[in-house]
């Protein structure tokens, strides 16, 4: 079993960047497929970006694709989530999601087993 903290969430301007960070701790996050996923304020949940289980293949939503880059780093057991040209619409709490039977990645919440609390990000205008 893994455990998840986000961070680095925090009040930006639009245009600004962040680098979100997914720390992972009890199982390396290269035997899971990892996605970070957001939530807004009375609306669901939705798939931001995945990385396979082999660090190969990455994915995005349509809304942050060119903005947003998925990476991790397996010497610090860390995924990152590097988001660039924030607009106001991507405020939201973030959360990093692990699976234990994707090898690919999934759009769909229902497929990751382990989540973290969330990081909260806010973009004003």
């Amino acid at each position: 079993q893994v455990q998840l903290v986000e961070s680095g969430g925090g009040l930006v301007q639009a245009g600004d960047s962040l680098r979100l960070s997914c720390a992972a701790s009890g199982r390396t996050v290269s035997t899971y497929a990892m996605g970070w996923f957001r939530q807004a304020p009375g609306k669901e949940r939705e798939f931001v970006a995945a990385i396979s289980m082999s660090g190969t293949n990455t994915y995005y939503a349509r809304s942050v694709k060119g903005r947003f880059t998925i990476s991790r780093d397996i010497a610090k057991n860390t995924v990152y989530l590097q988001m660039n040209s924030l607009q106001p619409e991507d405020t939201a709490v973030y959360y990093c999601a692990a699976s234990r039977l994707l090898s690919d990645y999934s759009t769909a919440y229902g497929n990751y087993d382990y989540w973290g609390q969330g990081t909260r990000v806010t973009v004003s205008s």
